[in-house]
């Protein structure tokens, strides 16, 4: 079954991503690089082209240029002819914060007329900060068969880990009977993904009832619940929420571990290769002798003389003689120097890490001081062309400013765990 031209995709693309810290300082949380050769967001408008979906709508808002510029006119996934696009959908806001869209259902609502511009039989609205392969279609079909006014994609996740999303509660017929968004103490283990297939005209009528109703989780849904037809799609593939540094890297490290789940390629994720002004074909990458990699990601262009363990590196990366790169997620076109040691460690685009230099070292335990609930497990990060001195050492729990120079650090020897400069 075709359903690409009854289907309208609303992307939400908006989010602040706070929890990521300064990946998210000049860029949206959907446009932070991932396993080497992607964006967030690739993963989302992949798979909205592989089921055959061919018009888009995408909800931006923080720091939409570098995600507008990746976008571009959506040719890497496709989405140009008569027939097929991809819109970026500006904020809709003031110059005060209050005018900023006020959740999930609020942005829908303020582009109700991109809505009624694209006529469709269906919604399927979506997030772009998650990784995971899913067919589309067959959720619209599924949602077809049970008469839904809407379809939530839901899928089984650990107890302890229920509290971060919300919760339905359904019956034999996958009928949510019952929600708890965040619940403290869950009556369930079924989870939202954060992906909804909403009749057209139904989701019409239900935003232009209560404009004080914000966000789906909190409102819409609840009360869909009580009075309408609303089912629980089940989903039993691979799907990660990348929100906090801790599942980023996780989540990275997966596609380094065998049997994680997670393959990109075979699912057909596309990056867009030609944005940010890079060069469409790197060299392939280069591995001098006495270099060793192990259970790694090196992309084309990096050049390896040192040792590359467990860690998956963008293109461009340079790791010279006798440096070490372990259990680490290394952005694009960053050098690591002769000798250095990098250990757990999340480095952004274009760092220079000097000579000689410890980065990850320590005790895992020490939180970072100003960001205790963002830095707890150990992960250091390095800011977007950031310059650490020969010989610098860098604690656990630490980081380093996009930005800094050798200048601007030289008069420092080192960064105890849990420090930030």
């Amino acid at each position: 079954m075709m359903v690409g031209r009854d289907v309208l995709v609303l992307l939400l693309a908006g989010g602040v991503g706070s929890r990521l810290n300064i990946l998210v300082g000049h860029r949206a949380k959907p446009a932070v690089p991932f396993g080497g050769i992607y964006r967030i967001i690739d993963f989302s408008l992949s798979n909205v082209m592989n089921s055959g979906l061919t018009r888009v709508g995408v909800l931006t808002q923080y720091k939409p240029l570098s995600l507008m510029r990746h976008i571009g006119g959506g040719e890497a996934w496709d989405f140009t002819g008569r027939t097929r696009g991809v819109k970026i959908l500006p904020p809709r806001t003031g110059e005060k914060k209050s005018d900023w869209y006020k959740g999930t259902a609020d942005a829908i609502r303020r582009n109700i007329d991109f809505i009624e511009g694209n006529p469709s039989d269906e919604i399927l609205i979506l997030s772009g900060d998650h990784i995971y392969h899913m067919d589309f279609e067959a959720m619209i079909a599924y949602h077809r068969f049970k008469k839904a006014d809407v379809t939530v994609g839901m899928m089984v996740v650990p107890t302890s880990r229920i509290h971060q999303f919300g919760a339905g509660i359904v019956d034999r017929d996958n009928r949510i009977v019952d929600w708890e968004e965040k619940p403290k103490v869950a009556r369930t283990n079924l989870a939202s993904m954060g992906i909804y297939v909403f009749d057209t005209q139904y989701l019409l009528t239900v935003l232009a009832q209560d404009h004080d109703e914000i966000d789906f989780g909190m409102h819409i849904l609840p009360r869909a619940i009580r009075c309408d037809q609303v089912f629980a799609y089940p989903f039993y593939g691979y799907w990660r929420d990348v929100g906090t540094i801790q599942a980023y890297w996780e989540t990275n490290m997966d596609v380094v571990r065998a049997g994680s789940g997670i393959s990109p390629e075979a699912w057909g994720i596309r990056p867009n290769i030609d944005a940010d002004s890079r060069p469409v074909d790197r060299p392939p990458a280069r591995f001098l002798p006495g270099c060793t990699v192990t259970s790694s990601m090196v992309s084309a262009g990096c050049i390896i003389e040192g040792t590359v363990i467990n860690s998956v590196l963008s293109p461009g990366v340079v790791v010279r003689k006798d440096a070490v790169v372990k259990d680490s997620v290394v952005f694009e076109d960053a050098v690591i120097g002769e000798g250095a040691r990098v250990d757990l460690v999340i480095c952004d685009k274009k760092v220079r890490i000097g000579a000689g230099c410890i980065v990850g070292q320590g005790d895992k335990d020490v939180v970072n001081h100003a960001c205790p609930d963002h830095l707890y497990t150990g992960i250091t990060l390095l800011g977007k062309e950031a310059e650490l001195p020969a010989g610098l050492e860098v604690g656990r729990n630490c980081i380093v400013r996009p930005g800094l120079s050798r200048e601007d650090l030289a008069g420092i020897t080192g960064l105890a765990d849990g420090e930030s400069c």
